[in-house]
């Protein structure tokens, strides 16, 4: 009998309560409906013009909004009033479908050259999962494109037989995927997310033979979407407006490669086993050869892997007559010139390139020769990948690129974690189309000569006010027990910024016990010294006195993206995919 009562008292406690709608909100619709019941579509337009910073708003747009909510919430056809409640209204404010805290439109100038922009960039897009042992499949990369990433990246090489190319991840035991098979679902798949021009990279390990065999492939798949350059180095890089719906090949041209092969078998095998690049991050940065740095990307794997017997036992003539075809695909070159790496950040007038850095060697690169990287990428392509030894898939700080102006901070985008929950905050931007306009700030050469330090004690520029309201949503996509077997959850919000270290900072709310709809009405000041490469962090999390608190949400969302006033801010899972109806309510400020 007592177990029974205790399942009464149990249903009883999980009842959810429809959370009233916060004092700011309450005082928002008594002023607009000027102390009425309800708010008319006029009034509602003053109020998105003064509250919410819609200046661009007509009254037409107010009308559409209170149809829609009258339509959805009481099913009404035909209007007797075109007014709303204070519930209307609260519903309103926190739909993310009808109040977003960001917009869905491409607005940037999309007219600049390619190293203009920040490019949402992939590392190993064929893995399913780990570096090590995963499969090798066309579905990441179908993800990774309908997420909006513009840069693709395939390890290519010779199959069993040597007659046909397979992209897997080399001298592991991940199992291959046939290149054509790639390319084709490239080619149905690149413009799904957006029109916006789709480059991909290949680590080529491959003999001419092959490689004349993926020239054929390449320009059979894509035809007349492939972009050729109209000269072997291209002086400026096209626009992504000009490069709409154009696929573009990057790697290492196969001359560079024959003089990479012919070095290598001057050397050594010392290099041979190297997985993580800390070896060669021994000296210091200013006597470190980018020859030895730039060797787990692209084609310049050649420079400290033994690729195949094959390869290395080929007629330079023979060599050099296939080439020609595979080069002629290349439009944006690979590469760096002999000598060091103040030798590989020269800018040079009549060409660019793309020069690649692993995590490390970037980091190193910058504490000595930072404005030289930042100059370097106002006209060339910097391409940061993750160090060797993250064979689980995890990432790294996508911040010091940016702040650099490296343009293609390329992530494993199966892997985990909040330093990936950052890419997909930074490439909500601009429409989500994958191309992030850099601020000016880093394109920008001073009178002096002088670029920007990223160093440089700046001063704060402005400061952002943030509101946490209140949550909602958890009980319609969680069960009922997954958070607390016996009550219900208490919940937290973690909210700050990620950026430049001077603009870094994480606060958080305090916990609202036994609540499925908590209330916090907390508010937090961000002063920001660069808001243009600011992130908004957002957290949820269940309190647990026993365990490790549990995870019940999260986005990241670009400062300089956030529209002002009252806002729904939808959260995503771990993976960074958008929950059916967990959701905040904040309010954003600037001063």
């Amino acid at each position: 009998m007592g177990s029974y009562r205790m399942c009464v008292c149990f249903t009883r406690k999980f009842k959810v309560t429809e959370a009233a709608p916060p004092p700011d909100i309450k005082d928002a619709f008594n002023r607009y409906a000027e102390g009425g019941p309800h708010m008319t579509a006029e009034q509602l337009h003053r109020f998105l013009v003064d509250v919410q910073g819609q200046g661009f708003a007509t009254k037409g747009d107010a009308e559409g909004i209170v149809q829609q909510l009258l339509q959805k919430r009481h099913h009404m056809a035909k209007f007797r009033r075109l007014a709303l409640t204070l519930d209307d209204f609260h519903h309103y404010l926190f739909s993310a479908d009808l109040n977003p805290p960001i917009g869905d439109q491409v607005h940037h100038d999309m007219t600049a050259p390619l190293s203009d922009y920040f490019i949402y960039t992939g590392h190993n897009s064929y893995l399913t999962g780990n570096q090590l042992s995963s499969d090798c499949s066309d579905v990441p990369i179908i993800k990774a494109l309908k997420r909006g990433v513009r840069v693709v990246e395939l390890d290519i090489w010779p199959n069993s037989t040597k007659d046909d190319v397979h992209v897997l991840h080399g001298r592991t035991l991940t199992t291959p995927v046939e290149l054509i098979k790639c390319l084709k679902s490239i080619k149905e798949h690149a413009f799904s997310a957006s029109p916006y021009p789709v480059v991909i990279t290949l680590e080529d390990h491959l003999t001419p033979d092959l490689q004349a065999k993926v020239a054929q492939m390449v320009t059979q798949t894509f035809g007349k979407m492939l972009f050729f350059p109209d000269s072997e180095c291209l002086k400026e890089l096209p626009t992504p407006e000009k490069l709409k719906y154009r696929i573009i090949i990057s790697t290492k041209p196969p001359k560079e490669y024959l003089e990479a092969e012919s070095n290598k078998r001057k050397m050594n095998n010392s290099h041979n086993v190297k997985e993580s690049d800390d070896d060669v991050w021994g000296k210091e940065p200013a006597e470190l050869t980018v020859d030895q740095e730039d060797d787990k990307t692209d084609s310049d794997a050649s420079e400290n892997n033994q690729d195949n017997e094959e390869t290395d036992a080929c007629e330079p003539e023979v060599r050099l007559s296939r080439a020609p075809a595979y080069k002629h695909l290349i439009a944006i070159h690979a590469g760096k010139p002999k000598g060091g790496l103040k030798e590989a950040l020269k800018v040079e007038p009549d060409k660019v390139r793309r020069l690649s850095l692993s995590e490390q060697a970037l980091e190193k690169a910058t504490m000595s020769h930072g404005t030289d990287v930042v100059r370097f990428t106002q006209k060339n392509i910097l391409r940061i990948y993750p160090k060797g030894t993250r064979f689980n898939s995890s990432n790294y700080k996508p911040l010091i690129g940016w702040m650099h102006g490296a343009q293609m901070v390329a992530f494993n985008m199966q892997g985990y974690g909040r330093y990936l929950w950052l890419m997909h905050g930074m490439f909500r931007s601009n429409g989500g189309c994958g191309y992030v306009k850099k601020p000016d700030f880093l394109m920008n050469v001073n009178p002096n000569g002088s670029v920007f330090n990223p160093k440089a004690d700046l001063p704060v520029k402005k400061t952002l006010k943030v509101k946490v309201y209140m949550g909602d949503g958890w009980h319609l996509d969680f069960k009922q027990t997954h958070f607390d077997l016996y009550s219900p959850p208490d919940f937290y919000t973690r909210v700050g910024i990620a950026g430049v270290p001077a603009d870094e900072i994480m606060k958080k709310t305090k916990k609202k016990e036994d609540d499925w709809t908590p209330v916090w009405n907390e508010e937090f000041a961000f002063p920001l010294r660069v808001p243009e490469l600011a992130l908004l962090r957002v957290e949820v999390h269940e309190y647990d006195m026993s365990e490790k608190d549990d995870f019940a949400g999260q986005t990241c969302l670009p400062v300089s993206e956030l529209k002002p006033g009252i806002r729904a801010v939808p959260l995503f899972n771990r993976k960074g995919e958008k929950f059916n109806s967990v959701r905040l309510l904040m309010r954003f400020e600037f001063i």
